[in-house]
């Protein structure tokens, strides 16, 4: 069973977020209550082929044993006699999880030779890592041509009904609100959803992209000075479309940021130009009450993107405040379209008030721009 384990560690190395290990867990305690022996594949981070303990799932083993409440048994490889031998003296309804795939370089160049060895450990392969889902790698779209037997798990089957079926046919309104750093990474989102749907509401640094499109300054915001005609052009087709595209229409901004240290300096709300030397952090009030209100009167919701940093406390009030109203929404169908947007949920409390969390950050975009995943179409 190919999954997506590749959660975040913090700077002591405990699992900051087990997002990705929950949604899971449903199709692995399914198999076990089978009988089936499940042998869970996934990666970590980019360990570029080669092995890292840095990088080693043996952590992820651990916190999915506390999650399920069985035992998980660890292999220290992935491929060989040796883990071959071992699967075949478990038992039946036990749970195993193989080492990082990316310790190996066949993994993600899909080398026929690392998929034949995969191929010779199971009976039936399922895919349960929408996350993965985007890439041509071996465990995801050559493993499963080698198999005559395989599946979709039911987190899949999950991200692709809301991801799909609930936006290619939604209950209206249908409001988008899309956040994050670049104008370039969701124009093909912006683009595919101005046909399907209500409105569009933008935050996050890619909105000084098109606050620059209006013709205002931004300071020394975070934009795509070169991406203004994409903006425009986005602007301009949601006019002719008569889909209502909503820009904020005050900003927050800091006269000094540092990341390291976590601070701003003095902070103000803005309309129209910014100051020279001022960077914008997210939304303001004004915005955040436009955008609430578009909010309320939604029937399905798709979020992705924060609306400033919201890593940062004193930048977090438009991101906070739009996963509440999507929660208050309880009418809705709602869907947080994975990434950092996932995060600010879970950061916010927020989580056990939406219909749907994606566990996909670029599979979620590029499924959402009409693209065909190739972990999807591995699967017949």
């Amino acid at each position: 069973m190919r999954v997506d384990f590749n959660v975040p560690f913090d700077s002591e190395g405990n699992i900051s977020d087990s997002t990705r290990i929950e949604a899971a867990l449903p199709t692995i305690r399914h198999l076990v209550e089978q009988g089936a022996k499940v042998i869970l594949a996934s990666h970590l981070g980019r360990p570029r082929g080669e092995k890292n303990q840095k990088f080693s799932l043996k952590p992820v083993a651990a916190e999915l044993a506390r999650k399920l409440g069985l035992p998980v048994i660890f292999l220290e490889g992935c491929i060989g006699p040796e883990v071959e031998s071992a699967v075949r003296g478990i038992h039946n309804g036990s749970v195993v999880l193989l080492e990082n795939l990316r310790f190996h370089s066949g993994e993600e160049k899909n080398d026929p030779e690392f998929c034949r060895s995969l191929a010779q450990i199971p009976e039936i392969y399922a895919n349960d890592a929408f996350g993965a889902a985007h890439r041509a790698h071996a465990s995801v779209s050559g493993l499963p041509v080698l198999m005559e037997e395989k599946v979709a798990g039911f987190l899949m089957e999950r991200e692709l009904d809301y991801l799909g079926g609930k936006t290619e046919k939604p209950e209206r309104p249908f409001v988008v609100i899309l956040g994050g750093a670049k104008v370039s990474d969701k124009i093909g989102v912006i683009d595919a959803l101005l046909d399907k749907a209500d409105s569009i509401m933008i935050g996050g640094a890619m909105a000084y992209t098109f606050h620059l499109a209006q013709g205002f300054e931004v300071g020394s915001s975070l934009c795509e000075s070169d991406k203004v005609e994409i903006a425009q052009k986005a602007l301009d087709s949601a006019k002719a479309k008569g889909i209502r595209f909503l820009l904020p229409v005050d900003h927050l901004i800091a006269e000094k940021l540092d990341f390291g240290a976590g601070s701003t300096g003095e902070m103000r709300v803005v309309e129209g130009n910014f100051p020279e030397g001022w960077s914008g952090v997210d939304i303001g009030p004004k915005t955040i009450e436009l955008y609430k209100q578009e909010i309320s009167r939604a029937r399905t919701i798709l979020w992705n993107g924060p609306m400033g940093i919201f890593e940062m406390e004193a930048c977090r009030d438009g991101t906070f405040s739009i996963a509440r109203a999507i929660g208050d929404n309880v009418e809705s169908v709602s869907i947080i379209g994975g990434g950092d947007s996932v995060k600010a949920i879970n950061l916010g409390g927020f989580a056990d008030k939406v219909s749907f969390i994606s566990t996909g950050g670029g599979a979620s975009l590029e499924f959402l721009e009409g693209k065909l995943l190739p972990g999807v179409a591995a699967l017949g």
